[in-house]
């Protein structure tokens, strides 16, 4: 199953490599486009849901890391919500 790093850039400049266990991301982020934090919530939890579930399909069990890497973007992203101007952009895929 290929792995895939998607960098990416929070509204105060931080930047941060994320990790998908599949290739799936590539259907819901593109590179040098800019999403509102809450739509970058929206299409994280749902493209690491899937890999995650990919690798359960495959492996029989889910994917911790996938799992863990959406709770840390969600606590992340806490601090940004109630900006409603603020994005995250995403940088490239590695």
């Amino acid at each position: 199953m290929p792995e895939i790093r998607f960098h990416i850039q929070w509204p105060d400049g931080q930047q941060e490599s994320c990790y998908s266990p599949s290739l799936v991301v590539k259907d819901y982020f593109q590179v040098g486009e800019t999403y509102t934090v809450t739509d970058f919530l929206n299409r994280s939890r749902e493209s690491l849901q899937i890999a995650s579930d990919r690798v359960k399909a495959k492996y029989g069990f889910p994917c911790g890391l996938a799992m863990g890497q959406l709770q840390k973007i969600e606590d992340t992203a806490q601090q940004y919500l109630e900006q409603p101007d603020s994005k995250v952009t995403i940088l490239q895929f590695q």
